[in-house]
């Protein structure tokens, strides 16, 4: 009895040892950011400038849509076959093989039983929503980054224009509303990126969950069930994931990981994901560049706002909504930014996507 009393201890003792250790390792692998100042930066838009922005971004809106025009032009990137054609997985839609191959964020492997059940709790493929295209319509998307370039312009009239506006992560509106606009169309997020108290008014506002790790399978169904995420689960977590997410289980969306497997994979011709004691290889897209993959299928017409900088700006700061620095990206290393900063810039100069805000590619601005 002695003894196994002594191994339950020594047991137990083992098992806090171990989360102890891996969450010193995630202490040790995040981005300092936060270290940074958080005391205004001395940034103001010209005025010139601003104007030029606005008449660049009623030209794209007032401009003929084409339809298909996004993925068509996309599709010359991707192999002719294998190409991602579900934006969303459903429950009465029987998931693929493939899905399988690689863990997240570029499948599911292990984690069939764990998919199947949240699939449960979301809607069928047939299910309405203002996502869904319509054979007189073409359809304009935006995806709205965070940064700091969308300070001052003002665009939010204009972007709320758009038919399918997406944002990225907890991507805030209200008090910067007249930058980025009220309306949401996609929410695309997960767990730690989530906003911790829900900040979107729009009542056709879709969250979409990205998987990045297993335990964000089961923070989703807890968001659905309105139910508190396991502790064990909460563990994992890199920083504080909200408690509740206030939107019924229809407006919530699991995004295919094959949108990011070919985002990653295919687009940015990263190597193929291999198994790893902790964390990734740097071949993880950052959400935005994977919100504009998803972007081509479902809408027509594709653009940005408030990707990249401009380097004539001194002094922009990372977001539109902080005081952070340009040079707190720097601190990074998971995405590759550079390689997907050449990536959109070829993307918007062959016109398969438009840049409003001119961050990556500037077609407006006065040379």
């Amino acid at each position: 009895m002695r003894v196994s009393i002594r191994w339950a201890a020594h047991r137990r003792m083992l098992v806090v040892g171990v989360i102890l250790g891996f969450l010193g390792l995630a202490m040790m692998t995040l981005p300092l950011i936060e270290t940074w100042p958080n005391k205004p930066l001395d940034y103001h838009v010209d005025p010139a400038h601003k104007k030029l922005v606005h008449e660049h971004v009623l030209r794209v809106l007032g401009g003929q849509c084409r339809p298909g025009n996004a993925r068509q032009s996309l599709s010359a990137r991707l192999p002719p076959i294998g190409q991602v054609n579900q934006p969303f997985l459903w429950k009465d839609i029987p998931l693929p093989d493939e899905l399988f191959q690689h863990p997240p964020p570029f499948g599911f492997m292990g984690l069939q039983g764990e998919v199947e059940d949240l699939l449960k709790l979301l809607p069928n493929s047939d299910v309405e929503t203002p996502l869904d295209k319509t054979s007189d319509k073409c359809r304009r998307c935006v995806v709205i980054g965070n940064g700091g370039i969308l300070k001052g312009l003002e665009l939010g009239p204009l972007i709320d224009r758009f038919d399918t506006i997406i944002r990225l992560n907890s991507g805030p509106l209200r008090e910067f509303s007249v930058d980025v606009g009220n309306r949401t169309s996609i929410r695309m997020s997960y767990p730690e990126g989530t906003p911790l108290h829900w900040i979107d008014t729009d009542p056709h506002t879709l969250f979409v969950a990205v998987v990045y790790k297993s335990v964000d399978i089961s923070w989703t169904s807890a968001m659905i069930n309105k139910l508190s995420v396991p502790l064990w689960d909460r563990l994992f977590f890199w920083q504080k994931a909200p408690h509740e997410i206030p939107l019924q289980p229809l407006r919530f969306r699991l995004l295919n990981p094959g949108v990011i497997r070919e985002t990653a994979l295919d687009l940015l011709k990263y190597p193929t994901p291999r198994p790893r004691i902790w964390g990734w290889d740097k071949n993880v897209p950052t959400i935005g560049v994977s919100a504009l993959n998803l972007a081509t299928l479902l809408c027509d017409e594709v653009s940005l706002a408030g990707f990249g900088y401009s380097i004539s700006q001194q002094g922009m700061p990372l977001h539109y909504y902080d005081h952070l620095p340009i040079s707190a990206m720097q601190q990074q290393n998971m995405h590759d930014v550079d390689r997907e900063t050449e990536l959109l810039k070829n993307l918007v100069k062959e016109g398969t996507v438009t840049d409003l805000t001119g961050g990556i590619h500037c077609s407006f601005c006065r040379s």
